[in-house]
Protein backbone atom coordinates (compact mmCIF):
# COMPACT_ATOMS: atom_id res chain seq x y z
CA UNK A 1 0.00 0.00 0.00
CA UNK A 2 1.31 3.67 -1.13
CA UNK A 3 2.59 5.43 2.23
CA UNK A 4 1.97 2.10 4.47
CA UNK A 5 3.28 -0.75 5.53
CA UNK A 6 3.32 -3.71 3.62
CA UNK A 7 2.00 -7.05 5.33
CA UNK A 8 4.18 -9.81 4.74
CA UNK A 9 2.83 -12.76 3.88
CA UNK A 10 3.95 -15.48 6.09
CA UNK A 11 4.91 -19.24 4.38
CA UNK A 12 5.17 -22.15 6.45
CA UNK A 13 9.02 -23.81 6.53
CA UNK A 14 9.28 -27.13 5.08
CA UNK A 15 8.33 -30.03 8.23
CA UNK A 16 6.10 -27.30 10.14
CA UNK A 17 3.53 -27.71 11.55
CA UNK A 18 0.63 -25.51 10.63
CA UNK A 19 -2.12 -25.27 12.88
CA UNK A 20 -5.96 -25.32 11.68
CA UNK A 21 -7.92 -22.54 13.72
CA UNK A 22 -11.67 -24.32 13.04
CA UNK A 23 -14.27 -22.29 14.43
CA UNK A 24 -17.18 -24.02 16.81
CA UNK A 25 -19.98 -26.02 15.11
CA UNK A 26 -23.19 -24.39 16.23
CA UNK A 27 -25.20 -26.42 18.55
CA UNK A 28 -28.30 -27.97 16.41
CA UNK A 29 -31.13 -28.65 18.60
CA UNK A 30 -32.94 -31.96 18.46
CA UNK A 31 -36.51 -31.89 17.34
CA UNK A 32 -39.03 -34.53 17.08
CA UNK A 33 -41.26 -32.72 15.09
CA UNK A 34 -43.10 -35.40 12.73
CA UNK A 35 -45.57 -34.16 9.39
CA UNK A 36 -49.03 -34.29 10.32
CA UNK A 37 -50.18 -36.58 7.82
CA UNK A 38 -47.34 -39.30 9.57
CA UNK A 39 -48.83 -38.55 12.22
CA UNK A 40 -52.64 -39.23 11.64
CA UNK A 41 -51.74 -42.22 10.06
CA UNK A 42 -49.45 -43.47 12.48
CA UNK A 43 -52.48 -42.80 15.11
CA UNK A 44 -54.49 -45.32 12.98
CA UNK A 45 -56.68 -42.65 11.26
CA UNK A 46 -56.03 -43.16 7.70
CA UNK A 47 -53.05 -43.52 5.35
CA UNK A 48 -50.73 -40.27 4.48
CA UNK A 49 -52.40 -40.14 1.46
CA UNK A 50 -55.89 -40.04 2.91
CA UNK A 51 -54.58 -37.58 5.49
CA UNK A 52 -53.15 -34.95 3.16
CA UNK A 53 -57.07 -34.87 1.90
CA UNK A 54 -58.28 -34.14 4.86
CA UNK A 55 -56.05 -31.60 6.26
CA UNK A 56 -56.76 -30.05 2.50
CA UNK A 57 -60.72 -30.53 3.55
CA UNK A 58 -59.96 -28.47 6.78
CA UNK A 59 -60.91 -31.57 9.04
CA UNK A 60 -57.29 -31.53 10.99
CA UNK A 61 -57.45 -28.70 14.11
CA UNK A 62 -53.79 -28.80 15.98
CA UNK A 63 -53.72 -27.04 19.17
CA UNK A 64 -57.44 -25.05 18.65
CA UNK A 65 -56.14 -23.79 15.00
CA UNK A 66 -57.71 -25.39 11.48
CA UNK A 67 -54.66 -26.82 9.75
CA UNK A 68 -55.08 -26.75 5.64
CA UNK A 69 -51.06 -27.02 4.49
CA UNK A 70 -49.72 -30.06 3.77
CA UNK A 71 -46.28 -30.80 5.22
CA UNK A 72 -47.35 -29.02 8.04
CA UNK A 73 -44.64 -30.79 11.43
CA UNK A 74 -46.29 -31.19 15.45
CA UNK A 75 -45.25 -32.26 18.35
CA UNK A 76 -46.24 -35.65 20.19
CA UNK A 77 -47.07 -33.48 22.64
CA UNK A 78 -49.91 -31.46 20.79
CA UNK A 79 -53.10 -31.79 20.71
CA UNK A 80 -54.40 -32.90 17.24
CA UNK A 81 -58.03 -33.66 16.13
CA UNK A 82 -59.63 -35.05 12.94
CA UNK A 83 -63.29 -34.61 12.32
CA UNK A 84 -63.70 -33.28 15.82
CA UNK A 85 -61.83 -36.20 17.54
CA UNK A 86 -58.66 -36.00 19.51
CA UNK A 87 -56.25 -38.42 18.38
CA UNK A 88 -53.01 -39.86 19.86
CA UNK A 89 -50.03 -42.17 19.02
CA UNK A 90 -51.54 -45.52 20.59
CA UNK A 91 -50.46 -49.40 20.54
CA UNK A 92 -49.90 -50.72 17.11
CA UNK A 93 -52.63 -53.45 16.29
CA UNK A 94 -52.51 -56.00 13.32
CA UNK A 95 -55.65 -58.18 12.64
CA UNK A 96 -55.87 -60.90 9.74
CA UNK A 97 -59.58 -61.01 8.53
CA UNK A 98 -60.62 -64.13 6.24
CA UNK A 99 -63.04 -61.91 3.86
CA UNK A 100 -65.91 -63.72 2.61
CA UNK A 101 -67.90 -62.50 -0.96
CA UNK A 102 -70.39 -59.63 -0.92
CA UNK A 103 -67.69 -57.09 1.18
CA UNK A 104 -66.61 -53.73 0.39
CA UNK A 105 -63.36 -53.04 1.62
CA UNK A 106 -63.73 -50.10 2.41
CA UNK A 107 -64.08 -47.65 6.04
CA UNK A 108 -67.36 -46.79 4.74
CA UNK A 109 -69.90 -47.19 1.85
CA UNK A 110 -72.30 -44.14 0.80
CA UNK A 111 -74.76 -47.14 -0.86
CA UNK A 112 -74.93 -48.29 2.47
CA UNK A 113 -73.74 -51.97 1.77
CA UNK A 114 -71.91 -54.22 3.80
CA UNK A 115 -68.12 -52.96 4.54
CA UNK A 116 -65.64 -55.48 5.79
CA UNK A 117 -65.57 -53.23 8.62
CA UNK A 118 -69.55 -54.98 9.88
CA UNK A 119 -66.65 -58.19 10.37
CA UNK A 120 -64.75 -56.56 13.04
CA UNK A 121 -67.40 -54.73 15.29
CA UNK A 122 -65.21 -55.93 18.27
CA UNK A 123 -62.44 -53.67 17.72
CA UNK A 124 -62.65 -49.91 17.80
CA UNK A 125 -62.99 -48.72 13.88
CA UNK A 126 -61.00 -45.64 14.63
CA UNK A 127 -58.08 -47.43 15.94
CA UNK A 128 -57.47 -49.74 12.48
CA UNK A 129 -57.93 -49.92 8.66
CA UNK A 130 -57.97 -52.45 5.86
CA UNK A 131 -54.47 -52.57 3.85
CA UNK A 132 -55.05 -52.05 0.47
CA UNK A 133 -58.05 -53.80 -1.31
CA UNK A 134 -59.56 -57.01 -2.52
CA UNK A 135 -63.14 -56.73 -4.69
CA UNK A 136 -66.71 -57.84 -3.22
CA UNK A 137 -66.41 -60.66 -5.14
CA UNK A 138 -62.62 -62.05 -4.02
CA UNK A 139 -62.52 -63.64 -0.58
CA UNK A 140 -59.25 -64.35 1.65
CA UNK A 141 -56.59 -62.59 3.75
CA UNK A 142 -57.18 -59.07 4.37
CA UNK A 143 -54.73 -57.10 7.00
CA UNK A 144 -56.11 -54.22 9.17
CA UNK A 145 -53.86 -52.21 11.00
CA UNK A 146 -53.11 -48.45 12.58
CA UNK A 147 -49.56 -48.84 12.21
CA UNK A 148 -49.06 -46.48 9.06
CA UNK A 149 -45.33 -47.19 8.27
CA UNK A 150 -46.08 -50.85 7.71
CA UNK A 151 -49.45 -50.38 5.76
CA UNK A 152 -47.65 -47.76 3.11
CA UNK A 153 -44.82 -50.50 2.51
CA UNK A 154 -47.47 -53.14 2.14
CA UNK A 155 -49.21 -51.26 -0.51
CA UNK A 156 -46.09 -49.62 -2.11
CA UNK A 157 -45.11 -51.38 -5.64
CA UNK A 158 -41.56 -51.37 -4.63
CA UNK A 159 -41.99 -53.44 -2.01
CA UNK A 160 -42.76 -56.25 -3.74
CA UNK A 161 -45.20 -58.18 -1.43
CA UNK A 162 -45.94 -61.88 -2.27
CA UNK A 163 -49.73 -62.60 -2.82
CA UNK A 164 -50.60 -66.82 -3.57
CA UNK A 165 -54.19 -66.71 -5.24
CA UNK A 166 -56.45 -70.08 -5.41
CA UNK A 167 -58.83 -69.37 -9.05
CA UNK A 168 -61.26 -71.60 -10.03
CA UNK A 169 -62.61 -70.97 -13.48
CA UNK A 170 -65.73 -71.22 -15.15
CA UNK A 171 -64.30 -73.97 -17.90
CA UNK A 172 -60.51 -76.10 -17.88
CA UNK A 173 -57.42 -73.72 -18.45
CA UNK A 174 -55.75 -74.30 -21.72
CA UNK A 175 -52.23 -75.58 -21.75
CA UNK A 176 -51.53 -72.75 -24.16
CA UNK A 177 -52.97 -70.18 -22.05
CA UNK A 178 -51.24 -71.94 -18.78
CA UNK A 179 -47.82 -71.10 -20.61
CA UNK A 180 -48.94 -67.62 -21.81
CA UNK A 181 -49.53 -66.91 -17.65
CA UNK A 182 -46.24 -67.59 -17.45
CA UNK A 183 -44.67 -65.43 -20.01
CA UNK A 184 -46.70 -63.00 -19.37
CA UNK A 185 -49.90 -61.03 -20.97
CA UNK A 186 -50.59 -57.18 -22.12
CA UNK A 187 -53.26 -55.61 -20.31
CA UNK A 188 -54.82 -51.96 -20.97
CA UNK A 189 -52.64 -51.19 -18.04
CA UNK A 190 -48.92 -52.86 -19.02
CA UNK A 191 -47.46 -56.35 -19.55
CA UNK A 192 -48.20 -58.67 -16.93
CA UNK A 193 -46.88 -62.25 -16.00
CA UNK A 194 -47.41 -64.62 -13.25
CA UNK A 195 -44.59 -65.32 -10.82
CA UNK A 196 -45.49 -68.63 -10.34
CA UNK A 197 -48.67 -70.89 -11.90
CA UNK A 198 -49.50 -74.38 -10.90
CA UNK A 199 -52.89 -76.86 -11.28
CA UNK A 200 -54.11 -77.35 -7.63
CA UNK A 201 -55.51 -80.65 -9.04
CA UNK A 202 -54.49 -82.29 -11.86
CA UNK A 203 -57.59 -84.06 -11.94
CA UNK A 204 -59.31 -80.92 -12.66
CA UNK A 205 -57.80 -78.08 -15.03
CA UNK A 206 -60.18 -75.67 -13.72
CA UNK A 207 -58.28 -74.78 -10.13
CA UNK A 208 -55.08 -72.58 -10.35
CA UNK A 209 -52.82 -71.36 -7.96
CA UNK A 210 -51.06 -68.13 -9.20
CA UNK A 211 -48.41 -66.26 -7.37
CA UNK A 212 -48.06 -62.48 -7.60
CA UNK A 213 -45.75 -59.22 -6.46
CA UNK A 214 -48.21 -56.53 -8.48
CA UNK A 215 -50.59 -54.88 -6.57
CA UNK A 216 -52.23 -53.54 -9.85
CA UNK A 217 -56.39 -53.20 -9.27
CA UNK A 218 -57.93 -56.74 -9.70
CA UNK A 219 -54.58 -57.95 -11.87
CA UNK A 220 -55.61 -61.79 -11.41
CA UNK A 221 -58.59 -61.70 -12.63
CA UNK A 222 -57.92 -59.32 -15.64
CA UNK A 223 -55.17 -62.09 -16.24
CA UNK A 224 -57.39 -64.82 -17.16
CA UNK A 225 -60.45 -62.60 -18.10
CA UNK A 226 -58.03 -61.55 -21.07
CA UNK A 227 -57.57 -65.31 -21.82
CA UNK A 228 -61.48 -65.67 -22.48
CA UNK A 229 -62.06 -67.04 -19.03
CA UNK A 230 -64.68 -67.11 -16.16
CA UNK A 231 -63.56 -66.53 -12.96
CA UNK A 232 -65.91 -68.29 -10.73
CA UNK A 233 -63.96 -68.18 -7.31
CA UNK A 234 -60.79 -66.07 -6.28
CA UNK A 235 -59.50 -66.48 -3.10
CA UNK A 236 -56.46 -64.97 -1.76
CA UNK A 237 -54.77 -67.70 0.61
CA UNK A 238 -51.26 -65.98 1.44
CA UNK A 239 -50.26 -62.78 1.93
CA UNK A 240 -46.70 -61.23 2.97
CA UNK A 241 -45.82 -64.55 4.20
CA UNK A 242 -49.16 -65.01 6.42
CA UNK A 243 -52.09 -67.11 5.95
CA UNK A 244 -55.62 -67.94 6.88
CA UNK A 245 -55.10 -71.35 8.06
CA UNK A 246 -57.37 -72.76 10.80
CA UNK A 247 -59.39 -68.87 10.31
CA UNK A 248 -63.35 -69.36 9.26
CA UNK A 249 -64.41 -67.39 6.71
CA UNK A 250 -65.86 -63.93 8.30
CA UNK A 251 -63.73 -64.27 11.19
CA UNK A 252 -60.57 -62.56 12.56
CA UNK A 253 -57.95 -62.89 14.86
CA UNK A 254 -54.70 -60.45 16.17
CA UNK A 255 -51.39 -61.53 14.44
CA UNK A 256 -48.85 -63.17 16.61
CA UNK A 257 -45.87 -61.83 17.38
CA UNK A 258 -43.87 -64.07 14.77
CA UNK A 259 -46.17 -63.08 12.69
CA UNK A 260 -46.06 -59.47 13.19
CA UNK A 261 -42.43 -59.83 12.69
CA UNK A 262 -42.84 -61.40 9.54
CA UNK A 263 -44.77 -59.06 8.18
CA UNK A 264 -42.39 -56.07 8.77
CA UNK A 265 -39.44 -58.47 7.82
CA UNK A 266 -41.33 -58.48 3.66
CA UNK A 267 -41.41 -54.89 3.66
CA UNK A 268 -37.80 -54.53 4.99
CA UNK A 269 -38.72 -53.40 8.14
CA UNK A 270 -36.58 -54.08 11.30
Amino acid sequence: MPGGKRRRRRIARPGAVVKKVTQPRPEVEETTEIRLNKYISNCGVCSRREADERIRDGKVVVNGEVITTLGHKVQPTDKVEVNGKEISVSDKVYILLNKPKDYITTTNDPQDRKTVMDLITEVDSDRVYPVGRLDRNTTGILIFTNDGEVAQRLMHPKSEVSKIYSIELATPLDYRHYTKLQNGIMLFDGFMKADKVAFVDQQDKRKIGVEIHSGRNRVVRRMFEALGYEVVKLDRVVYAGLDKSGLARGKWRVLTEKEISQLKRSVRIR
